[in-house]
């Protein structure tokens, strides 16, 4: 069960994380959350989707890590980090950290914390990444984590106005994906949905420059650029029957 606490230098002093991956810390997932300020990023490597969340309606954005259930292709035996790729969503690389809202002060808003889950299999006191240095100060890799952290709570923010611009120029349509693999099986892929290249290239100028000066063209551009992607899973996923 999750034991999440505010991190500090004087209870954590001790504290290590494991930054490695692998099915053992539960990173054996098919696809992940992501978010809008990852993009460029997530592009080069994995093929980046949209789901709708049924209990609020909403859109969110994943990437597609495996084929089929509790299948993360990208976990290696052979890298130093158990992880296959030069870039790692930011909801997989912050392990056991989240982000929190302590209110500092009454006549302000809360202001985002780090919370740690004590419980989690990659929270260690004798191996790992320390997260404090020795005279209390953070760690190098405690502050990459505030960086990934706060491109999660940023992403967040700006991730259902992206929607609404894309709803507003019709450009999200469902996509379903089929194809063999080499040993036979028949796929299919299907419950995504993605940006209509057509109607993005029929954009008017004024819708352009409004996803332009808003952030959200780049976004819309670097989703079409990933699909691509699923050729490089399916061959991912060849591999394993060699």
């Amino acid at each position: 069960m999750a034991k999440h606490v505010l991190l500090n230098n004087v209870q954590h002093k001790d504290t290590k994380v494991l930054a490695h991956y692998a099915k053992e810390f539960a990173d054996d997932v098919a696809s992940v959350l992501v978010f809008p300020l990852e993009f460029v990023e997530l592009q080069k490597e994995y093929p980046i989707f949209f789901q709708l969340d049924q209990q609020t309606g909403k859109y969110q954005c994943v990437v597609m890590l495996g084929l089929q259930k509790d299948e993360n292709l990208f976990l290696s035996d052979t890298t130093p980090s158990g992880w296959d790729a030069s870039y790692i969503p930011a909801m997989i690389e912050r392990g056991p950290f989240l982000i929190g809202f302590q209110q500092q002060d009454p006549h302000s808003d809360p202001s985002p914390v780090i919370h740690i889950d004590m419980q989690h299999p990659k929270v260690s006191t004798d191996k790992g990444q320390p997260l404090f240095l020795e005279h209390g100060g953070n760690s190098p890799y405690l502050n990459h984590i505030a960086t990934r952290l706060q491109s999660i709570h940023e992403g967040m923010a700006i991730q259902d106005a992206m929607f609404n611009s894309f709803l507003s120029c019709e450009l999200i349509e469902p996509v379903n994906i089929e194809f063999d693999l080499n040993n036979g099986e028949k796929c299919k892929v299907s419950g995504n949905f993605t940006i209509n290249e057509e109607k993005l290239r029929a954009l008017s100028a004024e819708q352009l420059f409004e996803l332009n000066q808003s952030g959200y063209l780049q976004f819309a551009y670097a989703a079409v650029a990933s699909v691509t992607n699923i050729r490089k899973l399916i061959q991912r996923k060849n591999a394993t029957f060699a």
